[in-house]
């Protein structure tokens, strides 16, 4: 994390810790909640992806060991 990053997140640390604990709760729960979405974007996003790469054929099947010897180069 940069100096800039680290420093946003302190100022964030900080106003946070002066909201009531309830606000507090609230909050985590929100960035929990957005995070997740995120997360299903992103897979959603993946999904649509390799599925458009099967369409096309570009897609590759095979074992872990196969996988394995692509990653490594190997014959």
């Amino acid at each position: 994390m940069g100096q800039m990053q680290t420093s946003l997140l302190q100022q964030a640390l900080e106003v946070v810790e002066q909201l009531p604990p309830e606000d507090q709760e609230t909050l985590v729960e929100l960035i929990q909640r957005r995070l997740v979405e995120q997360r299903r974007a992103e897979i959603a996003h993946n999904a649509t992806v390799t599925l458009q790469a099967v369409r096309e054929g570009k897609a590759q099947y095979g074992s872990v060991e196969d996988l394995k010897r692509d990653l490594l180069d190997e014959p």
